[in-house]
């Protein structure tokens, strides 16, 4: 079996990220276990093994399947199960994303930037092909298993950078509307893949079998998993607003300044580190309309109101029991249309082409941003949900790959989500779009309504995860949509 010379290491940003509850623990045996620099086991990956693996069913995640493991701390068969399931619909994910990486055309593919991605597909499903035939039925193999997880999530954090990057210098040979297409599947199936291992890296850590191993007791205090289930919103508001104000006063020699009104005490249970995103992209954006308005001294309000429980999306005028919005699978990158877009095999939906989000009228929120900034202009607006760069000119273009774009200020600097360094993404336009993927993953939205020569309000809205207290929650949402679905 050959073995990858890549060293892992489980870095303590990923620990305070994903695990906070364990942020401010000591190194213990476990830490010290997993931190050492030793080989994966690998298996070289066929060609059939891909077209077996992408000829698979994907698994559309829900908010259900992060917690159904049950609540932090787990027991030694609940982490088992966690690991299991993870194993049981990664490999199909990674073998999509190769097929759909392949079928574009050849000469993009060849990219370097491009290909880089390719590879890193490759080395991952490398990873998990050894485990594919088997059951994780030890803490010794689910230790080992876990490795395997870190690795996945360590190798891909810059894929969106790298083909940002890709797809500029490729910009010949593909048209934009085909880009457009390749990267709103492929983002958003990439929110679940990495949603799916970290959540499992994250339960690991908070787990009572490697506590003991750790001689220290677990204390999750609130969290399940990559999921805060009391996460204030308003915090999340502040926190970023604090870093992008630090960053205009730094460059700019001033900052804005905020006013959190409504219900900012209101609490819900969601993905932290996706809503910091969100509310980052859309505050740098009105950070930088007011400074560049100079309406400095004019406050940036944002309103956080519960989501009505009886709301719905009307996504299409589709909606689900009591009310609840449906979220389809394309929009999840499940669909795996991209992948046969260019042989013109393209796939019908499955059965379960539409999903639910938890039962019952989940809880949620909706956060109003409102700038004084001037408004977006009637030729802008139509083009703010696009990926700028597929748009550059020549010239845009040039100066942008050499680092010398104007759009590369400091704001545009600030890293999201999944470990893109600053500056990977500054000018290339992905901020409104990923953010609206992240959004809209699990149910909610961005709507944007502009004054043009006055100022922007933006509405954000996030579906939750529910109750997760209530033990019969996973059992009553499972029901709901199996009775939906007939």
């Amino acid at each position: 079996m050959a073995q990858t010379q890549r060293p892992l290491v489980i870095q303590s940003q990923f620990v305070r990220q994903f695990c906070p509850q364990n942020a401010r623990r000591a190194p213990g045996p476990l830490f010290a276990r997993i931190r050492q620099q030793r080989q994966l086991s690998t298996a070289a990956v066929t060609d059939g093994d891909i077209s077996r693996l992408a000829s698979l069913p994907l698994h559309p995640l829900t908010l259900a399947d992060l917690v159904k493991h049950g609540r932090p701390p787990l027991t030694t068969p609940q982490l088992l199960q966690s690991a299991n399931f993870t194993l049981s619909i990664l490999p199909a994910r990674l073998a999509h994303r190769i097929q759909s990486l392949r079928n574009l055309p050849f000469i993009v593919v060849s990219n370097p930037h491009i290909s880089k991605i390719h590879s890193n597909y490759i080395h991952s499903l490398s990873t998990l092909l050894p485990w594919a035939e088997r059951d994780i039925c030890t803490l010794e193999q689910e230790v080992n298993f876990t490795e395997v997880m870190a690795d996945l999530v360590n190798t891909h954090a810059n894929t969106i950078s790298i083909l940002a990057r890709g797809f500029l210098e490729a910009r010949k040979y593909i048209s934009p509307k085909d880009v457009t297409r390749f990267l709103d599947e492929h983002l958003r199936a990439r929110i679940g893949t990495r949603l799916i291992a970290e959540q499992h890296l994250a339960l690991h850590f908070s787990s009572q079998p490697h506590a003991e191993l750790m001689h220290e007791s677990v204390q999750s205090e609130g969290w399940n998993g990559v999921i805060d289930t009391a996460l204030r919103p308003a915090t999340i508001v502040e926190h970023c607003a604090n870093v992008v104000g630090e960053i205009c006063e730094l460059k700019y020699g001033v900052r804005p300044h905020i006013v959190v009104n409504g219900e900012p005490d209101y609490a819900f249970a969601h993905v932290p580190v996706h809503l910091e995103y969100i509310i980052t992209e859309l505050l740098k954006n009105a950070f930088r309309a007011t400074l560049e308005s100079g309406q400095e001294r004019e406050p940036i309000e944002v309103t956080i109101a519960p989501l009505p429980k009886d709301i719905s999306d009307g996504q299409e005028g589709e909606s689900g029991l009591e009310g609840r919005p449906r979220v389809k699978n394309v929009e999840q990158g499940t669909t795996d249309i991209v992948s046969n877009r260019w042989t013109g095999n393209i796939p019908s939906a499955p059965s379960s082409s539409q999903i639910l989000p938890l039962a019952h009228s989940t809880p949620g929120v909706t956060i109003r941003i409102r700038d004084r900034g001037g408004g977006i202009s009637p030729e802008t607006l139509p083009h703010i949900w696009d990926y700028s760069f597929t748009t550059f000119n020549e010239d845009k273009a040039s100066s942008t790959l050499s680092g010398r774009s104007s759009n590369m200020d400091a704001l545009s600097a600030i890293s999201g989500p999944g470990g893109d360094g600053a500056n990977s993404l500054a000018g290339l336009g992905y901020g409104l779009p990923l953010g609206r993927a992240y959004a809209e993953y699990f149910g909610g939205g961005i709507a944007i309504q502009s004054l043009w020569g006055w100022g922007t309000d933006v509405y954000l809205s996030l579906r939750g995860v529910g109750n997760v207290e209530d033990d019969n929650w996973l059992h009553r949402y499972h029901r709901d949509t199996s009775a939906d679905m007939e």
